[in-house]
């Protein structure tokens, strides 16, 4: 799956030394900490879930991770190209 890509390319980056911190995000039911899960037994040192029972369109998903990354100010992000259930 596109996401565990994106995980695995920030594990890279920081074992090489260029990212310090790895985090995670998820949007969706309770369930999606499976997802969050499996990006913290990859490697991710934390994960944000914003919880939503709403079936989120594409403008609604980004306002929803700009406003993570507002609060979170990374440095990067990198983002799967898609959700695994789309």
């Amino acid at each position: 799956p596109f996401d565990e890509i994106a995980v695995e390319e920030a594990v890279r980056l920081q074992e090489a030394g260029k990212a310090q911190e790895i985090v995670a995000v998820s949007l969706g039911v309770a369930a999606c900490q499976d997802t969050l899960r499996t990006a913290l037994a990859m490697g991710a040192d934390r994960g944000i879930l914003v919880e939503t029972d709403a079936e989120l369109q594409p403008l609604a998903v980004a306002k929803l991770l700009k406003a993570v990354a507002d609060k979170e100010k990374p440095d990067l992000v990198i983002l799967g190209k898609q959700a695994i259930d789309d």
